[in-house]
């Protein structure tokens, strides 16, 4: 099995399904791998086409449980006086990727488009998104060698 560090960069969206009829939406953006989960800022008044910008790290265990290992992009519209509104998300497959890095030291996905679907698997607009997976030089029991010895994290 292979650890490693897989970074997100989520870097825009645009078209995006207005939920709100009367504001404009706030969207973020809620990253799922697995059991771990990120929350991006809140993109206040950009409405439609916001921008964010930010990178995420997710700890990966390839191969895992899974055959198909994804990551979930669920895209919520922040509401201040009622519960969040479901925009739409979007599921990136890793399979190919983590094989990739686990191969040659490092793999990347530049940032590309990716298409939101809403509950009706409507088209929902797009959100662009790169991904980079890197392995850790560490072996299976998390030790790390020095000389000979190792030492373990307890």
């Amino acid at each position: 099995m292979t650890i490693g560090v897989m970074e997100v960069n989520l870097v825009d969206a645009h078209g995006l399904t207005k939920s709100d009829f009367f504001n404009k939406i706030d969207p973020y953006v809620l990253i799922k791998y697995r059991s771990q989960e990120h929350k991006s800022s809140i993109a206040k008044g950009q409405g439609k086409n916001p921008k964010w910008n930010e990178k995420f790290t997710f700890r990966v265990e390839y191969p895992g449980a899974d055959d198909q290992p994804t990551l979930v992009l669920k895209i919520m519209d922040h509401d201040t006086l009622s519960s969040d509104d479901y925009i739409g998300q979007t599921t990136i497959y890793l399979k190919e990727l983590l094989e990739l890095g686990v191969e040659n030291g490092t793999a990347e996905l530049r940032a590309q488009k990716y298409s939101v679907v809403d509950s009706n698997q409507s088209y929902s607009g797009d959100i662009r998104v790169g991904i980079t997976f890197t392995p850790r030089a560490e072996n299976e029991n998390y030790g790390q060698e020095f000389g000979g010895w190792k030492e373990t994290q307890w």
